[in-house]
């Protein structure tokens, strides 16, 4: 795994943008979406709604498809992130999927695909051959069952990073953190000083189990320890070294290292207060880097350093790693066929072929597929996590490995005991739900 993230991270960059949009077409393919003049209807949700620039490019794309292809009557929902999983699980349950929607990789594709109500897009790979072959190595692990693939991602995603403004650091003598005793001194630090140490938008319940918990945990347990715990093998989410990742994690609430208010704010207005010098750090993913890019101002954008979540002492895992996964991608419903099939395939390549990777890519938002970067298209702060990238081992988020029902366990447990609650019993709360998905 840390070779593959290696390579991921050496060839990820992207290059100058081109025509964002187009969504290129084979030889013996027609000038519109069904390869006749049928009126097609399609609907597609997505959750690029917000004013970072990959939203803003994604929308770009969607707009230029309609613009390419006039013979598909588009009809696209726009639903904002923090409350876009509830309502596509809310339509699943009821079996009223969107034609395309927007999936994460993982458990999302094994529940979806489980349930029939997805549809491999192994045809479009393969009719685009090139296109599938410049994807990284495993880019299509987490969204390929029994050997059919339901998505094509669209963004590499670390969900771990810890960012640092320099010039509040510069200002106190202080060190990016390596250790966890240098990184509770910190705290102190900044608390004497008033200044918020880390700032924490966990409003929405999931930033402080992808953003924090999944890489301190598997400082502390090991990746192998997780993926047994998962399975019900041979580990259990109450065994002492995960009742001690969450002590950890209530030590940094109980020291006050985040500002108060933390479960009343969302991730992107943690990424505001941040970017607007009102914390030393903050711990979040590389979803940040185009928020920031759109709404940082160039000043800010210089000061920010990047570096991993300080070494737990007489940890088991690799602290020098990133949890992270491959980026979402389209998702295709099983009630498709016929022209609005293949109307669909060609959105599906016009928001995720070559083109539209080095658009994404030119919008501050890594990819999981082979392009090169012009430094002068991204922010400092971008091009810093690029090159950390390549020094860095992958682990699991645990969202992308547990059940959607103990992720939800997991992040409302998360909540409670960063408002007080006891490892103890939030760990049992979680091995409950665990236990149940395995059916143990």
């Amino acid at each position: 795994m840390k070779k593959g993230w290696k390579v991921a991270a050496a060839v990820m960059l992207g290059t100058s943008l081109i025509a964002a949009g187009c969504g290129g077409k084979d030889d013996n393919q027609s000038d519109n979406a069904s390869g006749t003049d049928a009126k097609v209807k399609l609907s597609l949700w997505h959750n690029f709604t917000g004013d970072d620039l990959r939203a803003k490019t994604m929308r770009g794309l969607i707009d230029q498809y309609k613009k390419d292809h006039p013979n598909v009557e588009l009809d696209v929902q726009g639903i904002p992130p923090d409350g876009y999983r509830t309502r596509l699980k809310t339509v699943a349950a009821a079996n009223e999927m969107p034609d395309l929607f927007i999936m994460w990789p993982g458990v999302m594709t094994k529940e979806f695909a489980a349930g029939n109500l997805l549809q491999p897009i192994n045809e479009l790979l393969d009719a685009k051959k090139e296109w599938k072959d410049g994807f990284l190595p495993g880019s299509f692990d987490d969204f390929t069952i029994d050997g059919n693939t339901y998505a094509a991602p669209t963004a590499l995603t670390p969900t771990s990073i810890l960012y640092y403004n320099k010039e509040i650091f510069d200002k106190y003598n202080a060190k990016p953190p390596k250790t966890w005793d240098e990184l509770l001194a910190l705290v102190d630090l900044f608390n004497q000083n008033k200044i918020t140490p880390i700032a924490l938008g966990n409003k929405a319940a999931w930033l402080a189990q992808s953003s924090i918990l999944s890489s301190l945990a598997d400082r502390v347990t090991g990746t192998e320890w997780f993926l047994n715990a998962v399975s019900q093998n041979g580990a259990k989410f109450t065994d002492p070294e995960f009742v001690q990742a969450l002590g950890y994690l209530k030590q940094l609430a109980d020291k006050k290292a985040f500002q108060d208010g933390f479960n009343s704010i969302d991730n992107t207005q943690m990424e505001q207060m941040f970017a607007q010098g009102k914390a030393a750090m903050m711990i979040d993913g590389g979803w940040a880097l185009t928020n920031l890019a759109a709404n940082a101002t160039k000043e800010m954008l210089e000061k920010i350093e990047v570096t991993v979540l300080p070494e737990i002492p007489g940890g088991k895992g690799d602290p020098n790693s990133l949890s992270a996964v491959v980026g979402t991608g389209f998702g295709l419903s099983k009630k498709v066929d016929g022209a609005r099939k293949q109307a669909a395939f060609d959105l599906i390549y016009a928001l995720s072929g070559p083109e539209a990777q080095k658009a994404i890519l030119e919008s501050n938002q890594l990819v999981s597929y082979k392009v090169e970067l012009d430094k002068t298209k991204v922010t400092p702060v971008f091009a810093k996590v690029y090159e950390m990238l390549g020094t860095v081992k992958r682990t699991p988020v645990y969202d992308g490995k547990l059940d959607s029902a103990t992720a939800d366990v997991v992040n409302n447990g998360l909540q409670e005991l960063l408002m007080g609650g006891k490892p103890e019993d939030i760990a049992k709360k979680i091995q409950d739900s665990a236990a149940r998905a395995a059916g143990k």
